[in-house]
């Protein structure tokens, strides 16, 4: 990165950034931020899309090119003419890392294919990011986040019990994608310094949607059933939720027994701590129906500061 110090734990490294929108953006950012340094290539005319995404903008640019592009140099080159083609690979033989989304059939077509770019640097490691996946019936279709948020389910266990499902507000498979991305450069310069040879990286969106969903996911393979939406509440812990205080909202999350016992003690209801019926999360989950209301009771009759 640009004025980088020397000391930094990607000092040295270089990036070559041919991503576009967010998820690869995001994950040359943060190789940026590490100390590596990172050349973005951009199609001449527009750039990268996310430039125009705006309004705010600072200057020519939008707000939302720049939370995912710092600490990068940027150039332009046309990849569908020889020349533009030929600077890429010179540039491939000269980087440590590629970050790319292009097209499968696109790849192939240019010649800029995994195993065609190491035959370039055979110490390359290439990450390629795509919605899903280089192979199978999906792999040529884009991959835009609101979509595999719906694809992966994760619409399905986001928002209020009742109404349609919702997509989170921010843009969070590719965010996922791109630390995903992150983790997975790192894992291979750091088996590249004992094998000497690079790595082709297969990144998809969807993949990583559906990794993130950890417990819920993991809820589903072992019981068959679908996790219900639970709004600000918790599947698997309660009380974990937004409840409402005698003058606003505050987030109330118990872990655990210890926590359970000091809170019923703090808000006055030694009952609570010492009911059979929530002696445990076990019993406190599948007795929500009793207990949430109790606590509803308890949280609206001060307000949030006094809690």
């Amino acid at each position: 990165m640009p004025g980088a110090s020397p000391s930094a734990p990607l000092a040295g490294i270089r990036v070559l950034d041919a991503s576009r929108v967010l998820a690869g953006p995001f994950c040359g950012q943060m190789l940026g931020d590490l100390g590596a340094e990172v050349i973005k290539v951009e199609r001449p005319g527009g750039g990268d899309e996310t430039r125009a995404w705006g309004p705010p903008f600072v200057g020519p640019l939008s707000a939302y090119y720049l939370s995912c592009n710092r600490n990068k140099r940027a150039i332009t080159l046309d990849l569908a003419k020889e020349e533009g083609l030929r600077l890429f690979q010179e540039l491939v033989s000269k980087c440590d890392v590629l970050l790319e989304n292009f097209r499968s059939a696109s790849a192939e077509r240019l010649g800029l294919s995994p195993d065609r770019l190491l035959a370039v640097n055979s110490r390359l490691i290439i990450c390629s990011i795509s919605g899903f996946g280089r192979t199978g019936p999906l792999s040529e279709l884009p991959g835009y986040d609101f979509a595999i948020q719906a694809l992966s389910g994760l619409m399905s266990v986001t928002g209020p019990v009742e109404g349609p499902p919702c997509k989170t507000g921010v843009a969070v498979t590719d965010i996922l994608t791109g630390l995903y991305g992150a983790v997975a450069v790192l894992a291979c310069l750091q088996a590249r310094s004992r094998s000497g040879h690079g790595y082709a990286i297969d990144l998809a969106l969807l993949d990583c949607a559906v990794a993130a969903q950890v417990n819920l996911a993991q809820a589903y393979l072992t019981s068959a059933a679908v996790p219900p939406r639970q709004g600000n509440a918790h599947l698997q812990i309660v009380p974990y939720q937004l409840f409402a205080t005698a003058d606003g909202w505050l987030v109330l999350a118990v872990g655990n027994a210890g926590q359970w016992q000091r809170f019923s003690q703090a808000a006055g209801r030694a009952d609570l701590a010492a009911d059979p019926r929530f002696a445990t999360n076990t019993l406190r989950v599948q007795n929500r129906a009793i207990l949430v209301p109790l606590v509803e009771e308890v949280m609206s009759a001060i307000g949030t500061g006094q809690w």
